[in-house]
This record gives structure tokens, C-alpha cells and sequence, in this order.
């Protein structure tokens, strides 16, 4: 019985640093800020850790991600590990809160509304904390505007993706 608990957080820990890695992948190959472009592909893996790992899935998740993309960028440590992990938060504080997982399974337009405000508030948040707090950047009224509709669009194409591969046969992974 102890061998299988163990097996099981082995297989957590691996599924938690393959998912992160995949979160790191494209700020590899992007630059900064272009590789926003790819939240699509952040919201779609943080949602499934969320639902396939279980309690601070997307948090662990992120924060691996975080980690690794510090490696590359030095410059903006704290603060690219800080937000990587209030975006896990978010993920996970939202599909909790609205009840995403349930006994009948997952609740799919609920988890798309998840990543929606999660990415909305996430990059709003981060916007202001670089053009207020640390005056890294003036202040837009038009990137403001851009981030609040890429965060929109962004965070339901992820929610949408993440909700596809769950129907396709992942949901039965989640842990419940």
C-alpha cells in the first residue's frame, strides 16, 4: 500500500516537471514579450495540471516554469517567478472556487471561465505592478486595452483547448 502512495507522488512530481517545462518552452524560443503571444499554451497545460494533479496543480506547474525561465532570464528574477506563481494560484483558487471538478466530472464552461478571469487578472496585475510599482514602462491606455483583450481571448482559447483534450480522454486522469 505505502509503495503505491509513493508511486503516485512519483508520478505527481514528473507530471508537475514535464508540465513545467512545457510552460518554459516557449519563453525559450520567444523573446520577451513576444512569447505572450503563446499564453494560449500556458493557460492549456496549467488547466490540465490543475485538473490532472490535483490540489495547487497549476501552482507547482507554474512555479517549475518559473524557475527554469529565470535560468534564462536573470534580469527579471523575482518578478518572473512571482507572477508564474500567482498565475498557478489563480488557476488553482479559480477552478476551486467556481467548482470546476465535481462528482459527475468536469465542469468545462466553468474551467473556460476559470482561465479567462485568471489570465485577465494575472496580466492587468502584472502590467501594473511593472508601470506603477517598479516604473519599468509608461503607462498605455492601449496596451491596457491589448492586454485586457489578449488576456480575454487568450485565456479562453487555452480554457476551450484544455477542455477538448479532457473530452478526448484525459479527464479520466484527473485526480480526484
Amino acid at each position: 500500500m505505502q509503495m503505491t502512495a509513493q508511486r503516485h507522488k512519483t508520478r505527481k512530481v514528473v507530471l508537475m516537471t514535464l508540465l513545467g517545462v512545457l510552460v518554459f518552452i516557449p519563453k525559450l524560443i520567444l523573446p520577451t514579450p513576444l512569447d505572450k503571444i503563446l499564453i494560449i499554451a500556458q493557460v492549456l497545460v496549467l488547466s490540465l495540471a490543475s485538473i490532472l494533479i490535483g490540489r495547487l496543480g497549476a501552482t507547482y506547474t507554474a512555479f517549475i516554469g518559473g524557475l527554469l525561465t529565470t535560468i534564462i532570464r536573470p534580469v527579471f528574477f523575482p518578478l518572473t517567478l512571482l507572477f508564474a506563481v500567482v498565475y498557478g494560484l489563480l488557476i488553482d483558487g479559480s477552478f476551486l472556487l467556481l467548482r470546476v471538478k465535481s462528482s459527475s466530472g468536469i465542469r468545462h464552461r466553468r474551467l473556460v471561465l476559470s482561465t479567462i478571469i485568471s489570465t485577465a487578472l494575472v496580466g492587468i496585475s502584472s502590467y501594473y505592478f511593472t508601470v506603477y510599482t517598479i516604473k519599468m514602462l509608461p503607462r498605455s491606455l492601449v496596451m491596457e486595452f491589448i492586454i485586457m483583450v489578449a488576456g480575454i481571448l487568450g485565456g479562453a482559447a487555452g480554457g476551450w483547448f484544455a477542455t477538448i483534450l479532457l473530452r478526448k480522454g484525459l479527464e479520466r486522469y484527473a485526480d480526484t
